[in-house]
């Protein structure tokens, strides 16, 4: 006989069996999933919806950061940005961009123009050009430990061919000549009336072959009657010594023949090469030259006379050093409209080929920047 119990409780069977089917199903599922989790997984890098499209650093795998095999491509990172992010081209790791809003920015002109005359010799006040005596140029650095001329050279005036120079409206300058031997006689009181207040009197050269001083014929003779004339006398000597017993030797000479006389002006000594032909002090080197010439003037200085160095620009930057001679005096030789010699200067022989009254042919012209009766 069926009991209606007997079924509910068949039924009550079957589903708590289903149940624990279900329930042990469930727990499999779990117990797989946690033990995939304890695997390292790597994450893709977040993606962002900002307008900014902001990027983050890319890492290496983590092999690769264990076995050094990275590339050095894979940490230049910057050129891996998108261009053109909000309309611009911006290298993040610089700090403006060339390009704004997609125009290129413009440099302003007067920065060009002063970037060019700052690498320009000619415009970066730092170089001066010089003339070499083979035609060649170029441009030499200014030597800061010079002391630079200042003549304001809008005070220059020249009357017919004399030069003269004003401070305040007032001449502080001398026209002068300077003569030798081959300029024979001299009428040194015509010389006077016509303007002249100075004349550089040569005494004497050095042969630049055999080394023999020899004393100008004229010398005495103009020294005197320039003298007589009322003029301001001084004297050069062309040397070509190429010892410092040689230099001494010439300055002594220059001494002893002008005992007695009347030498207000500066003794100069005039050193250079022989044109169209090899002189003596050719072989000698810049570091050489120097204390020949000083010593010419330490014996001229001693003896209470002013020491000069007469010598053009070449001369005078290139082939002696001037910071070792910078307590004399400097005659310039440059005959053009005005000189560009950039250190301190004296005495300028300004014209070669002038016609002064008292002097047959030819006359060079000189001016004195400096009163040398009052010094």
């Amino acid at each position: 006989m069926k009991l209606q119990g007997d079924d509910e409780t068949r039924i009550s069977g079957k589903m708590i069996g289903a149940m624990i089917a279900v329930t042990a199903f469930v727990g499999l599922i779990i117990i797989i999933v946690l033990v995939q989790n304890k695997k390292p997984v790597h994450q893709p890098a977040p993606q962002t919806t900002d307008d900014t499209a902001q990027v983050t650093t890319p890492v290496l795998p983590e092999e690769d950061i264990k076995t050094g095999t990275g590339s050095p491509s894979d940490l230049d990172f910057w050129d891996k940005y998108p261009e053109g992010g909000n309309g611009q081209d911006k290298d993040p790791a610089a700090g403006t961009d060339e390009k704004q809003n997609g125009k290129e920015e413009k440099k302003d002109p007067a920065e060009d123009d002063k970037e060019k005359k700052e690498d320009d010799p000619s415009t970066d006040g730092k170089h001066t050009l010089v003339k070499y005596r083979d035609g060649s140029e170029k441009w030499e650095l200014i030597n800061p430990y010079l002391q630079k001329n200042d003549y304001d050279y809008s005070n220059l005036v020249l009357k017919e061919d004399y030069m003269e120079y004003y401070i305040d409206g007032r001449k502080t300058s001398s026209v002068g000549i300077d003569v030798n031997e081959h300029d024979t006689y001299i009428d040194f009181n015509r010389v006077k009336k016509a303007g002249i207040e100075f004349v550089m009197i040569r005494a004497g050269v050095r042969g630049y072959d055999t080394g023999a001083i020899k004393i100008d014929e004229y010398f005495l003779d103009n020294l005197k009657r320039a003298n007589d004339a009322g003029l301001h006398v001084g004297i050069y000597f062309t040397s070509q010594a190429i010892t410092e017993e040689e230099a001494v030797e010439e300055a002594t000479t220059i001494l002893l023949a002008i005992e007695g006389s009347k030498v207000e002006y500066p003794i100069a000594i005039k050193m250079g090469f022989a044109d169209n032909d090899t002189s003596r002090i050719e072989g000698l080197t810049r570091a050489e030259r120097t204390p020949i010439v000083k010593a010419f003037l330490d014996t001229v200085s001693a003896a209470g006379y002013t020491g000069m160095i007469e010598g053009d620009k070449e001369w005078l930057i290139k082939e002696i050093d001037m910071t070792r001679l910078s307590s004399y005096d400097v005659w310039l030789e440059q005959e053009q409209d005005l000189p560009d010699y950039p250190y301190k200067y004296s005495m300028w022989n300004y014209k070669n080929r002038a016609s002064v009254d008292g002097v047959p042919g030819f006359a060079s012209l000189n001016v004195s920047f400096i009163d040398y009766t009052e010094k």
